[in-house]
C-alpha cells in the first residue's frame, strides 16, 4: 500500500458508506461529510480544517489503515460518527457525548445563536430552563448567549445528566448551570422567564421506521407515543404555573407539525425560521397557554 492524498482517502471512505447504506442525520447529511469528520478525527486534525489546505497531504498506509478501520465500525455498528468520536458540535460549540445521552442536533440552537426569540425577551429575562436537557447542550449555548441569565438544565436520565455535568465543567459553567433529575416539570417549581424543550416528539410509527443509526440513541429521549405529543400535553399542563408573566416557550416538534396542529388545534403559536424550514420549531407565550387551557 502506498501512500494517498487525504482527499482521496475522504473520497474512498466517503464512497464505503454509501456502499454500506449508512444512514446520517446526526451532525452530518451526506456521506462525504461523514467521511471528512471521521477522517480528520482519526487522523488527529481539527474539524474545522479547510479541506483545499490539506487536500494533497500525503496520508501514510499506517494512517489510511487506521481510518478504514474506523469507516468499518461506523458501518458495522450503525453507531452515529458522534459516538464513534464522543464529540458533537452545535453552532460551533464543542461537546461531549456518549451513548448515554441523544446526539445533540436541536434546532433550538440556531434560533438561540440568531437572535431569533430576542425580540420575546427582555432585561426581565434572568431564568432560563432547558427541560430534557440530554447532554446539557442547549443549556450551555444558553449560558454563552446570556451572560446574565442563570440556567437549569432538567432532564429525567440520570445517564444523560451524567454526561451534560461533563459539559457544564468543559464550558466552565458550574456557577451559571444548574442540573436537576425532574420527570417533565413536576422537580421545578419555577418560575421561569424562558423554557426551551426538545422533547421526545417521534410518533410511533416514525419510531417503528428509524434507521438502525438513531435506535442506537436512548429510546426515552425519541419516543413521544402514538401521535408523538404525549410529552407536550403534559407540558403544555403544567407549563403556565412554572411561568413568569411574560415568559415564553420555546419547543422543538421536528417532522411531527401535523400531529401537532391536530392535538392542539386552537392554540396560538409563532413559528419560527430554521434550517430545516418554519414548521419545526415554535414559540408560545404563557398568556397563550392558558387562553388555551
Amino acid at each position: 500500500m502506498s501512500a494517498m492524498t487525504l482527499l482521496s482517502l475522504i473520497e474512498q471512505s466517503a464512497e464505503r458508506l454509501t456502499q454500506a447504506g449508512v444512514s446520517f442525520g446526526h451532525g452530518t447529511l451526506n456521506a462525504f461529510d461523514e467521511a471528512v469528520w471521521l477522517v480528520l478525527w482519526r487522523l488527529g486534525l481539527p474539524l474545522d480544517t479547510d479541506l483545499q489546505d490539506v487536500a494533497e497531504q500525503a496520508v501514510p498506509p499506517e494512517q489510511q489503515n487506521a481510518c478504514a478501520q474506523l469507516i468499518e465500525e461506523r458501518i458495522t455498528s450503525r453507531k452515529p460518527a458522534a459516538y464513534l468520536t464522543q464529540e458533537a458540535w452545535l453552532q460551533g460549540v464543542s461537546f461531549f457525548i456518549d451513548e448515554r445521552a441523544i446526539v445533540p442536533r436541536s434546532l433550538i440552537a440556531e434560533v438561540l445563536a440568531d437572535g431569533t426569540i430576542d425580540a420575546w425577551l427582555s432585561d426581565q429575562t434572568t431564568r432560563v430552563l432547558d427541560l430534557c436537557t440530554g447532554n446539557g447542550s442547549l443549556a450551555v449555548l444558553a449560558a454563552l448567549a446570556w451572560p446574565e441569565v442563570q440556567v437549569t438544565g432538567a432532564e429525567i436520565s440520570d445517564d444523560a445528566l451524567a454526561v451534560a455535568a461533563i459539559n457544564v465543567a468543559r464550558h466552565e459553567l458550574d456557577e451559571r448551570v444548574t442540573l436537576v433529575h425532574s420527570d417533565g416539570l413536576s422537580a421545578l417549581p419555577g418560575p421561569f422567564d424562558l423554557i426551551l424543550c426538545n422533547p421526545p416528539y417521534v410518533c410511533q410509527a416514525s419510531m417503528d421506521a428509524l434507521p438502525a443509526e438513531f435506535r442506537a440513541e436512548p429510546v426515552l429521549a425519541l419516543a413521544g407515543g402514538t401521535d408523538g405529543m404525549d410529552f407536550v400535553r403534559q407540558l403544555f399542563k403544567d407549563a403556565p404555573s412554572r411561568m413568569s408573566e411574560h415568559a415564553v416557550l420555546v419547543l422543538e416538534i421536528g417532522n411531527e407539525v401535523d400531529h401537532f396542529t391536530a392535538a392542539f388545534p386552537e392554540l396560538e403559536v409563532a413559528w419560527l425560521d430554521t434550517s430545516a424550514g418554519d414548521d419545526q420549531v415554535l414559540l408560545i407565550t404563557r398568556e397563550a397557554l392558558l387562553n388555551y387551557l
